[in-house]
């Protein structure tokens, strides 16, 4: 099976490091124009300058400054083909115990894994619907189908409300001839919030976790990118609604 994505035009959202870099790179060299976007200016520049890839740079949770990135790939490229939301993330947030959480706390979490989502989704159902062609591809997490190894309970919440997203989305807009889908992962070591958290399990934990793992390894941001890619391709134009569990049979 060869995937391709020639002609096609896609966005992906988290870009400026891991598993959002993974997924971009793959596209691309299937052939498809990948405008990347994040919140992080500096380095979405940094990585897209060698691939020349149109960069946009928001707030995700932003409705306004979501449909007009997408408005402005649409107005670029003609269209939009594939959209994977990919950013998300804690927001530097640790686990703590539910007493201690605030009000803002908990927001920020859900803006940045199921806000934005929906935002950016909602923006590029239109073209796609309009051309009756599309793939959304989310990128949820473990915890959204089990407690998160993290602790942070609004991460744990985001992610199960992006899984439930992601099924009712794939309902509203698989007659329009667009998938939803969502890949699950493991645990990555693709950025600095997951090394962090790799190191605060000290050597005994880090083994523990890899001896979790059926193969007994940890996942690599490319590991996540061949699902994503699979998903958004023409290969997978029956699969819809589903949740793919990435994570080297952990789950």
């Amino acid at each position: 099976m060869q995937i391709r994505f020639d002609r096609r035009v896609a966005l992906v959202t988290g870009a400026a490091q891991g598993i959002g870099q993974a997924i971009a790179l793959g596209l691309a060299d299937g052939g498809a124009r990948v405008h990347v976007a994040d919140i992080d200016e500096a380095a979405l520049k940094k990585f897209a300058a060698a691939r020349a890839m149109p960069t946009h740079a928001f707030d995700i949770a932003d409705r306004a400054a979501a449909h007009a990135a997408v408005e402005a790939v649409v107005m670029a490229a003609g269209k939009i083909d594939v959209l994977v939301n990919a950013a998300g993330g804690v927001r530097g947030q640790v686990g703590r115990p539910v007493e201690e959480i605030t009000e803002p706390d908990w927001h920020a979490i859900f803006k940045a894994n199921v806000d934005g989502a929906f935002w950016l989704s909602q923006a590029a159902s239109l073209p796609m619907r309009a051309a009756g062609y599309g793939r959304i591809v989310n990128i949820a997490s473990g915890a959204g189908l089990r407690p998160s190894l993290t602790g942070i309970q609004a991460y744990t919440a985001a992610k199960h409300a992006l899984v439930g997203l992601t099924k009712q989305l794939s309902q509203d807009l698989g007659r329009f001839g667009i998938t939803v889908n969502a890949v699950a992962p493991g645990f990555v070591r693709s950025n600095p919030t997951t090394e962090r958290q790799w190191q605060s399990y000290g050597s005994e934990g880090q083994r523990r976790m890899v001896e979790s793992i059926h193969t007994r390894r940890l996942g690599k941001a490319e590991d996540i990118a061949h699902a994503v890619l699979f998903l958004a391709g023409d290969h997978a134009s029956w699969i819809s609604g589903q949740i793919l569990s990435v994570d080297g049979g952990r789950s």
